[in-house]
Parts: structure tokens; sequence; C-alpha cells
């Protein structure tokens, strides 16, 4: 029975630790422009919403040449969102199923 009990505990151990490292990722992302458009509208979805949610960048826009750091993490858990940039003359580029967990920079080329 004691060793029942301490496999258990072992068991239950692991899937606490395993929960911690996948909630542990970075889901920060620095965002590049490497455009010679200014980006005025960012959006960052979890793979398979069919909604955008908010813009991220707000009032603020990404002119050629800058970066921002940002964080993706919506709470869900989720790694992989779809990016949505919005440049200054109304052209949109979507990018889907980025991997926020593996990537620590996302660049827009032209």
């Amino acid at each position: 029975m004691g060793n029942q009990l301490m496999s258990i505990g072992f068991a239950g151990l692991l899937l606490v630790s395993s929960a911690v490292s996948v909630s542990a990722y970075d889901r920060r992302v620095v965002i590049v422009n490497d455009t010679s458009y200014v980006i005025t509208e960012f959006y960052a979805s979890s793979v398979g919403v069919d909604s955008w949610q908010e813009d991220i960048f707000g009032p603020d826009v990404l002119y050629p040449g800058q970066r921002v750091s940002i964080n993706i993490d919506d709470g869900t858990g989720y790694c992989k969102y779809d990016f949505r940039a919005v440049y200054e003359d109304g052209d949109v580029s979507v990018s889907k199923g980025v991997n926020v967990c593996e990537i620590g920079t996302y660049t827009y080329h032209d």
C-alpha cells in the first residue's frame, strides 16, 4: 500500500510539473517592421478562433525599421497564433500558426 501511494503521488507530481512547464512558456514576441510601410494595427488570435479580438497596438503604430515587444499570452495556454498586420495603405498581411512559444522575434518584410 505504501508503494502504491508513493506511485500515485509521483504520478501526480509529474502531472503538476508538466502543467507548470507548459504554462511557463514565454509568449512575448518582438514584432519587427522591416517593410517600407507603417503598420497601423496588429492582431493575434489563437489558431482556430474566428475573430481578431482587439488591436494590440491600440493608438500606437510601428514605423519602418522599428520593433516592439508584445505579450501574446491571452491566458489560454496556447502557443500557436494567427497574426494580422494592417498597413497604412490598407494592405493586410495574415500569418497563420505562428508558434509564439518557440520564437522570440517575428519580422514583417516587403
